[in-house]
């Protein structure tokens, strides 16, 4: 993987994370950097996950695979929130 395909993915993770956040109601208690990880994370397993279905690779927009990246930061997300509730 070159340089540009490796800062591609960590600005699509920022994003993926972000989104994720925004989909959960209410305040999460993680810093920023946990939602770019949790981001990252969603979004390589994502990807795996569409790749997997058949849907990774469409005409246009990869809807379905932002879907899933998104669906997966926002469990993610829930899950670290409520590990750092439990403490």
């Amino acid at each position: 993987m070159e340089i540009s395909g490796i800062l591609s993915a960590l600005v699509i993770g920022i994003v993926i994370g972000v989104l994720g956040r925004l989909v959960l109601p209410g305040r999460q208690h993680i810093g920023i950097l946990w939602t770019i990880v949790v981001g990252i994370v969603a979004a390589l397993i994502g990807t795996a996950v569409a790749a997997a279905l058949g849907v990774a690779d469409t005409n246009g927009v990869d809807w379905i695979e932002w879907l899933i990246q998104i669906g997966l930061a926002a469990v993610g997300v829930a899950a670290l929130d409520r590990a750092k509730a439990l403490r």
